[in-house]
């Protein structure tokens, strides 16, 4: 049994470093569980691409001869609208959001240098390309419009969407059962919306389970609601009872050795739907 620390979840996917530097392989099965609104022992975190865009144009006086300017804030502007005409057609699951970081410097200055940072979602690694591409074509025509030049770099790692496994989630669940919790549905969970992690890239190198529960609030994650509610006396015992059905869980894989072969079973098979092949041993 091994205890990894997995830091820079948020920023830069420290558990991808991780699988590169080997830290999981000779892994049967890897635990992680994340707090919540509700009980899931599944939800479908997504993929996700992060890109930061760089205009550059050329600088001018706004008044006596703005003609004289390329503008990399009004490339920014119609790239932020091209996303948001694309809009339109894209798939419901998918999810774009961005921010213009770099605007310019004063308002008689024809910006000369602009940024924009953007994440793109989608369900699947295999979607994934599919929205990156159209935002690609989005920023560059923008650039092709006003005249600048374009730079767009994508993040250092990919977040993978996290594998179902659904042999381990049922036994999760029994277990957690077992212990009061009670869970959403199974149609609930398939059907529920969630971000991205990097766990996510775990799940296609070992078979994992990431489990959402409850810490005794309805306030939404990432809030300053949320941040009090977790640190409460009452959401550790939420934790705890968690992390006792993850400890169950992982006792019957030991003592069970077919439950570990139903679930490496369904690692395999949902590698093969998502076109990938098991990298790590």
């Amino acid at each position: 049994v091994i205890v990894l620390g997995t830091p820079a979840e948020e920023d830069g996917g420290g558990k991808i470093d991780l699988i590169e530097a080997g830290a999981f392989k000779n892994l049967d099965v890897v635990f992680m569980a994340h707090p919540s609104q509700e009980n899931a022992a599944y939800l479908p975190d997504v993929a996700e691409h992060d890109m930061t865009v760089k205009y550059y144009g050329k600088a001018s006086h706004a008044a006596a001869y703005p003609w004289e300017g390329l503008n990399a804030l009004d490339a920014a502007v119609l790239a932020y609208n091209n996303l948001s005409v694309l809009r339109q057609q894209m798939k419901p699951t998918w999810r774009v959001h961005g921010i213009i970081k770099n605007g310019g410097v004063k308002p008689n200055i024809i910006p000369s240098y602009s940024e924009l940072i953007y994440y793109f979602r989608a369900p699947s690694m295999k979607e994934l390309p599919v929205l990156t591409k159209k935002a690609e074509d989005c920023f560059r025509a923008a650039a092709l419009a006003t005249g600048c030049t374009v730079e767009i770099k994508g993040g250092a790692h990919d977040y993978y969407n996290v594998l179902p496994n659904k042999s381990l989630w049922k036994a999760y669940i029994e277990n957690g059962k077992k212990l009061g919790i009670e869970f959403i549905s199974e149609d609930a969970m398939l059907n529920g919306t969630s971000g991205s992690t990097d766990f996510g890239n775990v799940t296609f190198v070992v078979p994992g389970i990431h489990p959402y529960f409850y810490i005794g609030t309805d306030a939404l994650n990432h809030t300053e609601q949320y941040t009090e509610a977790a640190g409460s006396q009452e959401a550790q015992s939420y934790t705890l009872l968690t992390a006792k059905a993850l400890a169950m869980t992982a006792l019957d894989i030991i003592f069970k050795p077919e439950l570990l072969e139903r679930i490496k079973e369904d690692f395999k098979l949902k590698l093969q739907e998502e076109g990938f092949s098991n990298t790590v041993e």
